[in-house]
């Protein structure tokens, strides 16, 4: 739902448009943190970074992005967002899919002990 907001133990992110087979979101990665290692089934991403330096793993590949640069993520390819910095990462992220809803994550590693099933991001 537009307007939605989750804070989580790495930082947090706001829907900022959502429609058929997309979902628009701002996330903010706090310094030092990590989002869980994951794929999802059924959406890619998009990650466009807004502020900060992004440390992205994607299949296993490591890119570093700052400001005006991009990283996309397919359908199934295990990812990661990490922020080396002392200052937050702020970055858009772009879903696109038959379905972007928070339970199309699995993930593989977790650094605050979250499961590695198909549960919210």
């Amino acid at each position: 739902m537009i307007g939605d907001f989750d804070e989580r133990p790495w930082g947090a992110w706001q829907v900022l448009d959502e429609g058929e087979g997309f979902k628009v979101k701002r996330i903010v990665v706090k310094a030092h943190q990590r989002l869980s290692y994951q794929t999802h089934e059924h959406r890619a991403e998009h990650w466009s970074i807004v502020s900060g330096r992004a440390t992205c793993v994607v299949d296993g590949e490591t890119v570093l992005a700052g400001p005006g640069e991009s990283v996309d993520v397919e359908i199934g390819q295990a990812h990661r967002i990490t922020n080396r910095e002392d200052y937050p990462l702020i970055l858009i992220e772009v879903q696109r899919g038959a379905y972007c809803g928070e339970d199309d994550i699995c993930r593989l590693e977790d650094d605050y002990g979250r499961a590695s099933v198909a549960v919210s991001a």
